[in-house]
């Protein structure tokens, strides 16, 4: 299998995992905060036993990159997940669905400026399309209104893509980066959560396997294809959450039709582009 078939591949199954991911956070009844830091907790355990001594290994030949995942901790896991919680408590669920979703238009910027990744008119295509498809799904037609809490949310999807643009950076395994993305991070959000009132959620566990296995698949596929490819394919997450409700039997509308048809055909497209870098000499 060849480095950009097997890139998408974990791209595409991180996109089911993180699909999944919202609806275990909803039945979380505990301090948001503290779920948080539990949950990357246990994800860091897992990442420690699965990647062993190899983990070690990394850091001791290359312990200079060891700063690139206290970078990572601090904004993909810490900075994001506070950010997110208080957004989403100061604005709706809506548009925190919508705005986490502009990940994809950080993607663009940051892998432009910092990775030299070609960003051509097919990606801001599929990418609008992507938009689109998410903003009828979740809609479902009705205007959304602004509020507050809705800056936080749009500094969610920045924190996430400058680590991922770190991680790009680091010459470790990808269970490596995510392992030290969540011990860091752990470390950062454990002081808040415990100052906001600490508590055990039944979820912990289960969102800590979710972001233990997810991070791998997707740090494995940014390291075989570009991270606007691999940030346009699992765009569509949240989409998997509301085919998993429409099964539950949920209400099927014209407007989830209509966003299904669009976020297809724009993550069939964007699995079809060929990962490039611009030539030297192109801004």
């Amino acid at each position: 299998m060849d480095p950009e078939t097997k890139g998408v591949l974990l791209a595409a199954a991180g996109m089911f995992l993180y699909g999944i991911e919202p609806v275990v956070i909803n039945s979380n009844p505990a301090n948001p905060i503290a779920f948080a830091g539990l949950s990357s907790s246990l994800a860091a355990l897992i990442l420690w036993v699965v990647g062993g001594k190899e983990t070690l290994e990394d850091i001791r030949l290359k312990p200079e990159f060891l700063k690139y995942g206290v970078l990572m901790g601090l904004f993909g896991t810490a900075l994001a997940y506070l950010s997110y919680s208080f957004g989403a408590m100061m604005s709706t669920a809506i548009n925190a669905a919508l705005i986490t979703r502009s990940e994809i238009l950080w993607s663009f910027l940051l892998s432009w400026a910092f990775l030299r990744e070609r960003i051509g008119r097919l990606h801001f295509l599929y990418g609008a399309l992507l938009v689109l498809g998410l903003g009828l799904v979740i809609t479902q037609g009705r205007p959304v209104a602004p509020h507050l809490g809705d800056v936080l949310l749009l500094l969610v999807p920045l924190f996430w893509q400058i680590a991922h643009v770190l991680a790009k950076k680091t010459p470790y395994r990808p269970v490596t980066i995510a392992t030290l993305r969540n011990t860091f991070g752990a470390l950062f959000i454990l002081p808040f959560a415990f100052i906001t009132g600490f508590q055990f959620s039944m979820y912990a566990p289960l969102e800590g396997m979710i972001i233990a296995f997810g991070q791998i698949l997707w740090y494995g596929s940014i390291k075989l294809i570009n991270l606007s490819k691999a940030t346009l394919i699992i765009t569509p997450a949240p989409a998997i959450a509301i085919a998993l409700g429409i099964l539950m039997g949920q209400p099927f509308t014209v407007y989830h039709a209509l966003g299904f048809l669009l976020i297809t055909a724009a993550t069939v497209g964007a699995s079809r582009l060929k990962s490039e870098v611009k030539n030297e000499g192109t801004p």
